[in-house]
């Protein structure tokens, strides 16, 4: 009962969001068209479910995800937990890794707007690019790119440097990595930052940023989004040339066989 007034007005806020988009459709659809609206019960009724779904989940995340991250960064950073009274090094959080790691691997597996993006690859490259492959490599670049921020954060190191020096690696894999997988890799970065992965990481990196000394919320506890999207660039790529090295790998020892079955004297 506590949480029905905070939930009324994030409905509000939604409501507010949400209409300007109502808006702009259906007067595309009337006025620059000039066509009627197909199935209006249907639509109307859509649009009342994404109003309460969009309000039932920042309430979700306001009252669940972003305490429950937080916290976690808290208990996992708390001197009692690392078995130090001094100044801890960076080596002392291992299990902050190992959580931050786990994390981004498992809420990237269960992205939705990624579920689809594979389902829609693995049709449109008729079995080439498996759904399980390209979610398991997006959700492993993740998992990198989360648990190199947080060390990012745990030593307090520029974030400008770990950005130029990713990018720099990308472009050296755009250019020799296959064209075909180049748009669905750059995709791959901008999905995983959606609606499962976004509030648990950013909760994490504040959380850690006002659980460790000499750390700063705003400084230091943005920025984890930028390594979820930049690495799984590089781990669809890495995981498209692996495929083709394999490949050209197996085919070339097929052509072996083949020459060597042919020199055989008769």
């Amino acid at each position: 009962m506590e949480s029905l007034p905070g939930f009324a007005t994030t409905l509000l806020s939604m409501l507010r969001d949400v209409l300007p988009i109502a808006v702009i459709l259906i007067g595309f659809q009337l006025f620059v068209l000039r066509r009627p609206i197909a199935n209006p019960g249907r639509v109307a009724a859509g649009l009342i479910f994404v109003l309460f779904g969009l309000a039932l989940f920042l309430q979700g995340l306001q009252q669940a995800l972003f305490p429950l991250g937080r916290l976690m960064a808290e208990q996992l950073t708390a001197p009692e937990f690392i078995s130090t009274t001094g100044d801890a090094h960076w080596l002392d959080y291992s299990w902050v890794y190992v959580f931050a790691a786990a994390i981004g691997f498992s809420t990237t597996i269960a992205e939705p707007a990624l579920i689809a993006v594979a389902i829609k690859a693995n049709q449109v490259s008729a079995g080439t690019i498996t759904v399980r492959g390209l979610r398991v490599a997006v959700a492993l670049g993740v998992a990198a790119g989360v648990l190199l921020g947080v060390f990012r954060i745990v030593t307090g190191t520029p974030l400008h440097w770990y950005i130029i020096s990713g990018y720099v690696v990308v472009l050296v894999q755009t250019a020799v990595a296959p064209r075909m997988i180049i748009p669905l890799a750059y995709d791959s970065g901008g999905v995983t930052t959606s609606t499962v992965t976004v509030p648990l990481v950013a909760a994490l990196g504040l959380g850690l940023a006002e659980s460790i000394p000499g750390r700063s919320a705003l400084l230091d506890g943005f920025g984890l989004i930028a390594f979820a999207s930049l690495f799984p660039i590089m781990a669809v790529m890495a995981y498209a040339q692996l495929v083709e090295w394999r490949a050209r790998r197996i085919r070339n020892g097929s052509n072996t066989d083949f020459e060597s079955r042919a020199a055989e004297p008769r």
